[in-house]
């Protein structure tokens, strides 16, 4: 394995997520997690002791010398907030998922990283794991010769019960912009940009019922919890997308691609493995296709590894903040379409990140 220089992470957000990213972190020989903040300074004095980092205020990790990026790990509500104080304060940023809940806002941020010469992120990089990456290989490839069209899908009842369940049916939670960011970053990733969103929305009610540590036990719900609709990409495919909290039971893949050669079924784009499947002309059955490439178990935090290796080569990272502003409208727009009862079309666009070479070892990236 090649020794890397160590590129400082700095943490603001020590949440039920965060856990993944303390550990995933320790996987890449160039990050080292240095200090973490929360606005409970409780909550970070907690994952300081448990990680052996520092615990700092929010103002005095932004302004530690040695925090190259930092990790935006708040509440969808508060990621413009956070990362536009990053950004001032001269800081790389890496926002957890959705890049943010208002469009204008996402824009003055890509306006000022810009402005700053500075970099932007955000989760998901799932794609980045060893299933999404098999599966765009066997497109690029041409197991399934062109796309034409597909479904991708994510149907549940949602986190209703949970204790944080409130935060999940209120202004950027619901199913679009918490499970959404997964599927369409997995589309655009596999076939490029999109160009347009047709779509319906709605809510099965108007308040939901918590479990027993639920506060409130009965909620509000302010957003739509089902939205269905057609996203059409640049390349020419057309993918029916269903993101639901209005489901007890489905048998849906989470993604399927169908080629004018046979069909590919991706799996499941919240997580970094297989299974991985194809059909094409002359199979009787579904085939399950090796995985080409590593980084298989839970990785969140390869976004930011590959940023630090993006910073020091100077190359585009894959996690970038064209791609998260061209998901996040592609996200919002499903809602624009629902109200509007017609197609929309967008206004942003970005490259195809490109796939991670083969043969990597783990805990290594591209340089």
């Amino acid at each position: 394995m090649k020794t890397k220089k160590k590129t400082k992470l700095g943490i603001i957000g020590c949440g039920m997520i965060s856990d993944a990213y303390f550990k995933a972190a320790q996987m890449f020989n160039n990050l080292e997690v240095t200090a973490c903040a929360d606005s409970l300074s409780e909550r970070a004095q907690a994952k300081a002791e448990l990680y052996g980092i520092r615990n700092m205020k929010i103002d005095e990790l932004l302004a530690c010398p040695e925090v190259e990026i930092v990790l935006n790990l708040t509440p969808p509500k508060a990621h413009y907030d956070v990362t536009m104080r990053i950004l001032q304060a001269g800081k790389h940023a890496y926002s957890e998922k959705p890049f943010g809940i208002d469009f204008e806002q996402t824009s003055r941020i890509m306006t000022l990283a810009k402005e700053k010469n500075l970099r932007v992120g955000c989760a998901p990089d799932t794609f980045l794991g060893g299933g999404q990456q098999t599966a765009r290989k066997m497109i690029d490839d041409g197991w399934i010769g062109k796309p034409i069209a597909g479904t991708a899908m994510v149907m549940g009842r949602g986190p209703e019960k949970w204790s944080q369940a409130p935060f999940f049916y209120d202004i950027g939670g619901g199913p679009m912009l918490d499970l959404g960011p997964y599927y369409i970053t997995s589309l655009v990733h596999m076939l490029g940009p999109a160009k347009s969103v047709t779509a319906v929305t709605c809510k099965g009610s108007d308040t939901r019922i918590g479990g027993p540590d639920t506060v409130p036990h009965i909620y509000p719900v302010n957003v739509n919890t089902h939205l269905s609709g057609m996203v059409e990409f640049r390349c020419g495919t057309v993918i029916t997308v269903i993101t639901s909290f209005e489901v007890y039971k489905h048998g849906h893949s989470p993604i399927e691609i169908y080629g004018s050669e046979g069909s590919l079924q991706v799996p499941d784009p919240n997580t970094f493995g297989g299974p991985v499947r194809i059909f094409r002309r002359g199979y009787t059955e579904w085939e399950t296709v090796p995985l080409s490439y590593i980084y298989t178990e839970n990785s969140r935090s390869i976004g930011a590894a590959d940023m630090a290796c993006a910073l020091q080569s100077g190359r585009k990272h894959r996690a970038n903040g064209e791609l998260a502003n061209h998901i996040l409208e592609i996200m919002l727009s499903f809602e624009k379409s629902g109200k509007l009862g017609k197609k929309v079309d967008l206004t942003t666009t970005c490259e195809r990140p490109a796939p991670l070479p083969m043969g990597l070892e783990h805990g290594e990236l591209d340089d």
